[in-house]
């Protein structure tokens, strides 16, 4: 009767356990689908007569607003060390806005399809930029996946330049690129992580306050612009940033930010469909299959197995999903998904210590079922290192 009652108990966690990750997995397509609609919001925005610095400003000041309410009222704001603080509005307001600034920049400039899939060069960046700073070790994976990123890239590129390519427009997206690769790499060695409603909000705080002295230098927004624009840069603000991070966030805590970075690449996918729904924008076939192969070097870099998630490793704030370990957001289309994933993890850890006896052991019990089948099935898993829990 024992053996039968513990069958059944196993085979109830595991469902629950199965029900909890199809949500997460959900959570965090939705997520990356909010995210890929930012460059058809911001398209929209321009023809409204928005200008990019005004854009950015009205973006950053809602998100940061909405953000900042949610943390507080979650008590994500409590009892945070004076130096994360300092770090997460400073890399909001340096690496975050330089990254936003130039990639709104391209998108006046080329094809939000084109620029999506520039953007996502990011990841290999990241990669090369942690092994040339001795964070992670060459392996036979990273250079497969180095070698597919270029030659993806070479032929988005090649192709693009076919038909006329905006060469500032080109050079904007990939200092995006590199941008977002600089701010995830700096902010993984910032200093302790923070919850990530915090993070999140102070970081489109320390951007808004970026483009507010951007503004003021400009003699203030000019906000004469079309009735509609208000629409786009609300959309802008709401879904592809607060409602994009918040869902992300939901989507790590549930399947793991190794899952949640595959799923992630879903992003300019969305981006490129809606712009050749909406825009007609055309990829040709050798684009389309240089795209592929740059979203396949993005999953190629993941960790092979990940059952429980990444290992706790150091992190930092700033880091912005790096806001801690080398992260995905980023901010989505613009990664900062990527740096969330290691803060969130942070707060996963958080809220173990927190659970009752009894649900600490439900918890084991789940693992220790997950583990055991995995074992009998599979054998031993080799260890992934903490540096590849990126979605870049």
């Amino acid at each position: 009767m024992l053996p039968n009652s513990m069958h059944e108990e196993q085979m109830d966690v595991n469902s629950r356990r199965c029900q909890h990750r199809c949500v997460g997995a959900l959570l965090c397509l939705l997520s990356a689908a909010c995210f890929g609609a930012m460059a058809i919001f911001g398209k929209y925005a321009y023809d409204a007569r928005v200008d990019v610095a005004d854009l950015l400003l009205l973006r950053f000041v809602i998100a940061a607003v909405l953000l900042l309410v949610v943390a507080r009222a979650t008590g994500a704001l409590r009892n945070l060390p004076r130096r994360s603080i300092a770090g997460a509005l400073a890399m909001g307001g340096i690496g975050y806005a330089t990254q936003a600034g130039l990639f709104f920049g391209a998108l006046e400039r080329m094809d939000a399809s084109l620029l999506a899939l520039i953007l996502y060069a990011y990841p290999t960046l990241v990669m090369l930029g942690a092994i040339a700073l001795g964070r992670e070790r060459a392996s036979v994976r990273r250079v497969v996946a180095l070698l597919v990123a270029s030659a993806g890239t070479v032929l988005v590129l090649g192709a693009a330049a076919a038909g006329g390519l905006d060469a500032l427009g080109t050079a904007m997206g990939f200092g995006a690129a590199i941008a977002y690769t600089v701010y995830i790499l700096v902010g993984d060695r910032l200093g302790p992580a923070i919850p990530p409603l915090a993070l999140a909000a102070l970081v489109c705080t320390g951007a808004a306050g970026t483009f507010a002295v951007v503004s003021a230098v400009r003699g203030g927004p000019n906000l004469d612009f079309d009735a509609a624009g208000w629409g786009w840069v609300s959309a802008i603000a709401v879904v592809s940033t607060v409602a994009a991070i918040v869902l992300f966030f939901a989507g790590v805590a549930r399947v793991g930010p190794s899952t949640a970075s595959i799923l992630s690449t879903l992003e300019p996918v969305v981006t490129v469909a809606l712009a050749a729904l909406v825009f007609h924008d055309s990829l040709g076939a050798v684009q389309l299959a240089g795209g592929a192969l740059v979203l396949s070097a993005a999953v190629i870099i993941q960790p092979i197995k990940d059952p429980r998630g990444p290992r706790r490793g150091p992190s930092a704030v700033g880091g912005g999903e790096q806001f801690g370990d080398a992260a995905a957001g980023g901010f989505g289309a613009q990664g900062f998904a990527a740096g969330v994933e290691a803060a969130a993890y942070d707060a996963g850890v958080v809220a173990e210590q927190q659970e009752s006896p009894a649900e600490q052991g439900e918890r084991g019990l789940a693992v220790f079922a997950e583990v055991s089948l995995e074992a009998t099935s599979e054998g031993d898993q080799a260890v992934v290192p903490d540096a590849d829990r990126c979605r870049q």
